[in-house]
C-alpha cells in the first residue's frame, strides 16, 4: 500500500481494521488470470470502528445503510491485472465512499424573492413571443 488513505482532514483508514480477501478475477489477464488471485475485496467494519468521529460515523451509517451487511461495508476491485493495483483502487474507492457518506449535509437554500422588474420583463417577452408566433399563422391571408 502507498500509505494511509485519508478520508478527510487528519482522519484516515486504519490498516489494522481493513479486512482483505483475494480471489481469481474474471477481468483482463489472459492465461495469467487463471493462476493468480488478482481480484480484491476490501471490507471495513463501520459499526465497530473507533477511527471515525462519532458524528461522521452516524452520518455514514445512515447514508450507507443500504450497502451495509451487519455494519460492514465491502468494496471490490478487479479492473487491473495486478493485485497490488487492485488493492490501491479498492482502498481509494472505500476512502472516497466514506468521505462522501460522512460529509455534512449542504446548507439549506435561503429563499429569496424575484425582483418585480425581472418578472414583468419575463411576462412582456412572453407576450411578444406569442404575438410573433400568432403573426405567422396564415389565417388573415386570404
Amino acid at each position: 500500500m502507498s500509505g494511509p488513505h485519508v478520508i478527510r482532514g487528519s482522519v484516515s483508514l486504519p490498516e489494522a481494521e481493513l479486512m482483505w480477501r483475494f480471489s481469481r478475477s474474471s477481468g483482463p489477464g489472459g492465461q495469467h488470470v487463471n493462476t493468480s488471485d488478482s481480484q480484491v475485496e476490501l471490507r471495513f467494519d463501520l459499526a465497530k470502528t473507533e477511527a471515525l468521529p462519532p458524528v461522521w460515523k452516524e452520518r455514514a451509517l445512515a447514508k450507507l445503510a443500504g450497502r451495509l451487511v451487519d455494519g460492514v461495508i465491502s468494496v471490490r476491485a478487479s479492473e487491473h491485472r495486478s493485485q497490488w493495483r487492485n488493492r490501491e483502487t479498492a482502498a481509494v474507492r472505500l476512502a472516497s465512499l466514506l468521505a462522501e457518506a460522512s460529509a455534512p449535509p449542504p446548507r439549506p437554500r435561503r429563499a429569496t424573492r424575484i425582483p418585480r422588474g425581472i418578472n414583468e420583463r419575463r411576462l412582456r417577452e412572453k407576450k411578444q413571443r406569442g404575438d410573433t408566433k400568432r403573426g405567422r399563422s396564415g389565417r388573415d391571408w386570404g
